[in-house]
Parts: structure tokens; C-alpha cells; sequence
């Protein structure tokens, strides 16, 4: 074992059984998992400590540290935890969702900076895969506004190719920012990062407007029912519900028989019963009441899958322009 050929992660190895198992058992408190896990596999490895690597281990140390002196902070971490603390949590958040924005590397980030309705002229040429590419690389609302302005045959597509979207590497990325430098001069950091997927698409249809969400969904329901379904799960749920006018929920209930509302409530919330109950005829909501407590053990699933058929009636009577759902719904109705 020579000082020379030994690596850092040696010298540490060396430096923490040289110090005592309750030094490195502190020193430890400070590492994360992974790096516990190779200094301690290194040290497993080590059976004799040569007196004159001791010192020179030492000697490397002491170096280290005069070079280093100052504070070792991890500065991301600290600051995160600062705006954590911060009074009120809107302001909290928001101040979170800021800085994460500007720490973070945004793929095509001049893209961001564009009208929606200049990146939809410069996209609806390329090929439905790149077009779900850049849009999952933006923040949700303004990819949005980028699909509300793409040709109505595009958007179904582009939408369901984003939600098959999960990691995309930095040579795709690259790619695709050499072609659209040719036509805009864009320069961008290549960012590996988590693009895509389903919880992508709920945050763009969900600021689609004009019930631009629905008629994505109706001819997305045509290819690919289970991925329509599963994006409807998670954009309006049926606690959802609970936060509508009472006349917008009257004209769903209208649409619902009983039998089926009974199960569909069997896992809903307290208060989404008294909501329902209250929107009701009061001999309705009795027979109902004695029916769930009467009610055996049902199983989960099709629970949900009642549940989801009145989501589907309440967005197809959206789509009919009948009722809003979801934020700025109900009394915004006019």
C-alpha cells in the first residue's frame, strides 16, 4: 500500500479507522447512505494500516483542510429549508416553486419565452413525437396554450405521446435543439431530467380551456381507453365533486341511478355524502343511507369504477356546456 496509488476514497477508509469507531460513527451522521455505504465497503477491505501510510494519510488530511478551511454548507438543501420556514404557506410556496424554476436546468428554455401561438406555428410541422418532446420540457400552462393553438388533428396525439413520455436523454434533447436553432437561434443547457408522462398531461389539460380537455380525452378514449381513463382519474376525481353548486350537481345526480350511487359512495367522504344527500329528495337520501349501511363488503375496484362513471357524466355534460368543473367552476357558471 503506497500513498501514491491510494484513491480519496482510500485515504478515507484509512483516515476514519485510524480516528476510532466513534469519530466515524459521527462523521458518518454527516455522509448520505450512498457515500456510508463505499467508505465502509472500502474499509472491509483493509486488514493492516502501514505506520507510514498512517502519517502520510494524516499529513494529506491536515493539508486538505488548511486548503479547504471555511464553511462546507450544501447550499441547495439549506436554502430550501429556509423558504420552508418562511411565515404562510402560499408565500411559502410560491417562493419554493420559484427557486426550483431558476435552479433547475429548463430544457429548450427559450421555448418558454415564445407566444404559445409563435411555438405552435414553428411546431405543427414537426413530427407528433418531437412536438410532445418540447412541450414536456415546459412548464404546464404554457404548454397548454402552446396544444390549444396546434391544429385540432395534432392535439389528441401530441397528448397521448406525452403521457408515454418518462426520461428522455440529453442527445435526444440535443437533437432536437440543433433542428430548431436552424430556425430560431435557440441555445438551451442540455438538462437530463424527468420529462412527460401522465402527471404531465393533468397539468396541461387542466388549463386547457374551452373544453379543449374533454375532446382530447373523447378521441384519446378511441385508441387508448385505459390511458384516458387513468389521465381522468387523476385531473377530476369524484371527492371532486364536492366542490360544485348544488345546481351542477343536480344535473349530474339526474343522470345517476340510485343503485349505482350507492356504491359509488360507499368510500366518499363524510362530507361528500351530506353533498350529495343535500341535493337530493329527502326520501332519496334516506333509501340510500339505509342501503350503505346495509351494504356488505364491496370490492375496491368496483367502487372506482362507479365512481369514474360519474366523472364521465359530469365531464360530458361540461363538454355540453352545462356545468364548469374543477377550478372556476360552479358559481362562475353564466
Amino acid at each position: 500500500m503506497a500513498i501514491e496509488t491510494l484513491t480519496g476514497l482510500n485515504k478515507v477508509a484509512v483516515l476514519l479507522i485510524c480516528l476510532g469507531e466513534d469519530a466515524a460513527s459521527k462523521i458518518f451522521d454527516e455522509l448520505s447512505d450512498e457515500e456510508v455505504r463505499q467508505v465502509t465497503r472500502t474499509m472491509g477491505m483493509i486488514n493492516h494500516i502501514p505506520i507510514d501510510i498512517k502519517e502520510k494519510v494524516f499529513a494529506s488530511f491536515h493539508e486538505t483542510r488548511d486548503q479547504y478551511a471555511g464553511l462546507f454548507v450544501k447550499g441547495e438543501d439549506f436554502a430550501k429549508k429556509a423558504i420552508a420556514a418562511t411565515s404562510g404557506e402560499q408565500r411559502s410556496d410560491f417562493l419554493m416553486d420559484q427557486f426550483v424554476s431558476a435552479t433547475e436546468s429548463r430544457s429548450l428554455e427559450t421555448i418558454s419565452l415564445m407566444a404559445p401561438r409563435m411555438v405552435a406555428g414553428l411546431l405543427e410541422h414537426e413530427h407528433p413525437q418531437t412536438i410532445a418532446l418540447v412541450l414536456s420540457t415546459q412548464h404546464v400552462e404554457h404548454a397548454s396554450e402552446i396544444l390549444a393553438h396546434l391544429p385540432e388533428e395534432l392535439r389528441t396525439d401530441v397528448t397521448y405521446r406525452i403521457s408515454k413520455i418518462e426520461r428522455v436523454s440529453p442527445e435526444v434533447i440535443s437533437r432536437i435543439e440543433d433542428a430548431l436553432n436552424r430556425e430560431i437561434g435557440l441555445v438551451s443547457g442540455k438538462a437530463h431530467k424527468k420529462v412527460g408522462g401522465i402527471d404531465a398531461v393533468v397539468g396541461i389539460l387542466n388549463h386547457m380551456k374551452n373544453n379543449l380537455d374533454a375532446d382530447i380525452l373523447e378521441k384519446m378514449e378511441e385508441t387508448d381507453p385505459d390511458m384516458a381513463d387513468e389521465i381522468r382519474k387523476k385531473m377530476f376525481t369524484f371527492e371532486n365533486l364536492v366542490a360544485l353548486d348544488g345546481r351542477s350537481l343536480q344535473l349530474i345526480l339526474r343522470e345517476v341511478n340510485n343503485d349505482s350511487l350507492t356504491v359509488a359512495l360507499k368510500t366518499a367522504s363524510d362530507q361528500m355524502k351530506e353533498k350529495i344527500f343535500a341535493n337530493m329528495s329527502i326520501r332519496a337520501a334516506d333509501m340510500i343511507r339505509d342501503d350503505l349501511e346495509a351494504m356488505g363488503p364491496v370490492r375496491l375496484s368496483e367502487v372506482e369504477l362507479m365512481q369514474q362513471a360519474i366523472v364521465k357524466i359530469a365531464m360530458k355534460l361540461e363538454s355540453e356546456g352545462k356545468l364548469v368543473l374543477g377550478p372556476g367552476g360552479g358559481d362562475e357558471l353564466v
